[in-house]
């Protein structure tokens, strides 16, 4: 399932289609293997779907030059391998059991195969890029390494004496908002757009990516399993503190006593999580949390000032409205 693209024809919906079936045609192509079970296991999370949302974003930013070519999906694809290669990794840190609704590959097949395969779809994704250039090959060797570093922060606190939000915010800027930001800029990159427009697109992404993590935050503490797809408070049984919690924790009223001590407590147990989430869903940070988050989905929008009108500056306009509205 892909995010909609309200505000545009029918005409680029269906270009737009298009080119992502396109985009999935080759990734399976690619990611097909002689080995029965490493073909089924590099499909693993393909087919559990998802929103495509980089490629879509590498698709829709070709609009803005001469369109949709074969470097495009190339690039689409290889932005969609990666991503889909640092959740096979994810799943094994978090020691997630559901991913979209369907287990994870970590429960199906152990942490060993699940992170040996998500190498293996990072080589595939290489593969692709190599045929693009060496420029795009320094890109997405860039996007790997701040990628990389995110995640390592992103399992450590905020130095003592430091801004938790801010260093939050430059966590979620390497950990999410720089693939997305290479979506983009691959997009325009290919489709022969100027390198003013390219640069454009590249703060466009970096921006959009940090909303949409900022809004997939949120949902992770609003959301039902079954609305998620997976086990909700995944960040807090981790102890990951996201802009909610951090803005909790810093709360000084004697009526979220019991929530701060949560928050700074072992979460792994069902009934401490289950509490935490109840009274952090009825607290104002919450509805901070979620202002910030259409805040920087708004900065995404200003990127985009000095673009002339058209159709596909509508549509990426309507994408940051989509990628946070998911949270309101």
């Amino acid at each position: 399932m892909t995010l909609a693209l309200p505000e545009v024809s029918s005409g680029m919906q269906e270009r737009v289609a298009d080119a992502l079936g396109r985009v999935e045609a080759l990734i399976e192509e690619r990611i097909d293997h002689e080995d029965p079970f490493i073909a089924e296991a590099n499909v693993h999370l393909l087919r559990a779907g998802g929103k495509r949302f980089r490629p879509m974003l590498t698709i829709v930013a070709a609009e803005l030059g001469d369109g949709v070519n074969d470097a495009v999906i190339s690039a689409a694809a290889a932005v969609e391998l990666t991503h889909l290669a640092s959740l096979y990794h994810d799943d094994v840190m978090d020691e997630a059991d559901l991913r979209r609704g369907t287990p994870t590959a970590n429960t199906a097949y152990g942490n060993s195969t699940a992170i040996l395969v998500g190498d293996l779809l990072f080589g595939h994704a290489s593969a692709l890029v190599a045929d693009l250039g060496p420029e795009a090959v320094r890109i997405q060797a860039e996007t790997f390494i701040r990628l990389c570093t995110g995640q390592i922060r992103d399992d450590r606190q905020a130095p003592e004496g430091s801004d938790a939000s801010a260093w939050y915010l430059r966590v979620l800027q390497d950990k999410t908002g720089v693939l997305i930001a290479t979506a983009a800029r691959y997009g325009a990159m290919f489709s022969g757009c100027s390198e003013d427009v390219v640069e454009t697109m590249r703060v466009y992404g970096e921006r959009l990516g940090m909303a949409f993590q900022l809004a997939d935050d949120l949902i992770d503490i609003e959301s039902s399993e079954e609305e998620l797809g997976k086990t909700p408070g995944t960040d807090l049984r981790e102890g990951k503190r996201t802009l909610a919690v951090l803005h909790a924790l810093a709360s000084t009223s004697p009526e979220d006593a019991r929530l701060r001590e949560l928050l700074r407590s072992d979460l792994s147990g069902d009934a401490e999580l289950a509490e935490a989430l109840g009274l952090l869903r009825a607290h104002p940070a919450l509805e901070q949390a979620r202002a910030e988050t259409r805040a920087v989905g708004e900065q995404a929008q200003a990127a985009l000032a000095d673009l002339p009108d058209s159709e596909a500056k509508t549509a990426l306009l309507a994408l940051a409205t989509s990628a946070t509205s998911r949270a309101s």
